[in-house]
């Protein structure tokens, strides 16, 4: 596996529908035929992928995702960063929606990467596997997990401790 330590993505979500009520515009374009977004009138970053407002789910997932789930099927450790304002389409993107009946077409990073582990793991049977899940947000330098609800952010370890060690096979979606 090629090591490259960061990769970023930025993918621009489309406006909601109170916000078009109130007239309201999309900020950020996407250059045509490049990994590059213009904010304003003229300020352009690059990045290493870029999604448009169109962009879909599995187009996102199949891109950028698939091959972190693949190199951590292999036994390395990865990690999925969401980073963005209050509204700016990070649980969309990582779940893909509130309820569990969510249509195949809109599910997030997190049901997708599940279900390509644990097709992996039945494939595997006569293997052993721990899997410990963990959703962790990362709020006012405070980290809390979503899903423990008695977890306190000095319990949550996203770094290595103090000989190095980080676990086996550590898959950390933020």
């Amino acid at each position: 596996m090629e090591e490259i330590p960061v990769r970023v993505a930025v993918r621009v979500r489309p406006l909601l529908p109170k916000e078009i009520l109130r007239h309201q515009h999309v900020c950020v374009r996407v250059v045509p035929n490049t990994q590059q977004v213009i904010i304003g009138k003229d300020r352009a970053f690059t990045f290493d992928f870029v999604f448009g407002q169109k962009s879909a789910q599995d187009q996102v997932y199949a891109t950028c995702i698939k091959p972190l789930v693949s190199s951590f099927i292999e036994g390395y450790n990865v990690t999925i960063f969401a980073y963005g304002q209050t509204g700016s389409g990070k649980t969309y993107t990582l779940g893909g929606g509130h309820v569990v009946s969510t249509a195949d077409e809109e599910k997030g990073i997190i049901p997708r990467a599940i279900n390509e582990i644990f097709q992996s793991i039945s494939e595997h049977q006569n293997t052993e596997f721990t899997v410990k899940v963990s959703y962790i947000e990362v709020y006012k330098e405070e980290l809390r997990d979503l899903l423990g609800h008695e977890t306190s952010s000095k319990d949550i370890h996203i770094r290595e401790d103090e000989k190095g060690n980080t676990g086996k096979n550590i898959l950390y979606i933020f």
